[in-house]
C-alpha cells in the first residue's frame, strides 16, 4: 500500500489521468445499464426484423443512405429526428424500431431522442452499416 501511495505523490498528473479514466468507465457502464436503449448485434436485429417485424430507422446522410442500406429501412437523418420530424414513424411508436448508422455512436444518440419522443421500444444497431456489411447480410442501394 506504501508503494501506491508513493507512486500517487511522485506522478500526480499520472494518477490524476487515471482516476479520470476510472470515473469515465464507471459513468459509461452506470448509463448503458440504465438505458431505455437496448443495443443488438446483427444476429438479433435480424431476428427483431424476421419474427417482430422491426421497423429499421437509418440516421445516416441521404447520400450515405443511397450508396447503401438494409432492406426497407427508412432514411431519417438524425438532424430530422432532433427536430421531431417523425411523421413517417408515428403509427410505430408500440413496434421494435432498430436505429442504425455507420459505426452505432450516432444512431445511439438519435435512440435517446426517440424514446424522449415517446416511442416504447427502441434498439441500436451494435457495429452500425460497416459491422452489417462484414457480415455480409443483405444490403440495396438507392436509385434516386
Amino acid at each position: 500500500m506504501q508503494e501506491y501511495i508513493e507512486f500517487l505523490k511522485a506522478n500526480p498528473m499520472l494518477s490524476l489521468a487515471w482516476i479520470g479514466l476510472l470515473v469515465a468507465l464507471l459513468v459509461s457502464v452506470f448509463k448503458s445499464s440504465f438505458s431505455k436503449v437496448k443495443t443488438v448485434d446483427h444476429q438479433q436485429a435480424t431476428l427483431l426484423i424476421n419474427k417482430q417485424n422491426a421497423k429499421v430507422v437509418d440516421v445516416r446522410s441521404k447520400e450515405e443512405f443511397k450508396k447503401g442500406h438494409i432492406v426497407d429501412a427508412v432514411n431519417i437523418p438524425l438532424a430530422e429526428i432532433k427536430n421531431n420530424q417523425l411523421s413517417a414513424l408515428e403509427n410505430a411508436k408500440a413496434s421494435p424500431i432498430i436505429l442504425i448508422c455507420n459505426a452505432g455512436m450516432t444512431s445511439s444518440q438519435a435512440a435517446q431522442l426517440m424514446i424522449k419522443a415517446g416511442f416504447e421500444s427502441v434498439y441500436n444497431l451494435k457495429g452500425g452499416m460497416s459491422e452489417w456489411q462484414q457480415s455480409n447480410l443483405p444490403v440495396v442501394k438507392s436509385k434516386r
